[in-house]
C-alpha cells in the first residue's frame, strides 16, 4: 500500500511539474492571449527553466524543487562539480532535447521535443546548468 501511494504520489509530481505547459489554456470566459516569446533566446531559457526545469532541479539547481522528494531517482543537482565535469555541453544539450530514457537515464526527465528547432534557446538552457557548478 505504502509504495503505490508513493508511486502515485510520483507520477502527479512529474505530470504537474516536469512536463512542457500545455499549448493551450483551459476555455476560459475571456478569450485567449497569445503567450509572449521572450525577447532574447536567454531570457526564454530562463523561463523554461523557471517553468519546466526548476519544479523538479529547484530554482536554484540543487536538485530539490517541490516535486523532487517523489522522484526515485532524484533529479540531479547541477552545483555536483565531480557530474559537471563528467559531461560535455554536448550531453546536457542532448537531454534536454530528448529526455532521459533516450540517453538511459530517468524517464521522469521529459523530453522537449519543442526545443529541437530553437539551438539558441537550448544553448542557454545548458549555460545556465553550468553556471551553477
Amino acid at each position: 500500500m505504502k509504495s503505490s501511494t508513493l508511486f502515485l504520489i510520483a507520477a502527479a509530481a512529474v505530470s504537474v511539474g516536469c512536463k512542457p505547459p500545455p499549448s493551450q489554456p483551459a476555455s476560459t470566459s475571456e478569450p485567449a492571449m497569445a503567450p509572449t516569446t521572450p525577447a532574447t533566446p536567454e531570457a526564454e531559457a530562463q523561463q523554461i527553466f523557471s517553468g519546466r526545469c526548476s519544479p523538479c532541479h529547484g530554482a536554484t539547481g540543487m536538485g530539490d524543487g517541490a516535486a523532487a522528494a517523489a522522484l526515485n531517482p532524484h533529479p540531479r543537482n547541477f552545483h555536483d562539480g565531480a557530474w559537471q565535469s563528467s559531461v560535455n555541453d554536448e550531453h546536457i544539450e542532448n537531454i534536454i532535447r530528448v529526455g532521459g530514457a533516450a540517453v538511459g537515464k530517468s524517464a521522469a526527465m521529459p523530453a522537449n521535443p519543442d526545443l529541437v528547432a530553437k539551438p539558441a534557446v537550448v544553448t542557454a538552457l545548458r549555460n545556465i546548468i553550468r553556471g551553477f557548478r
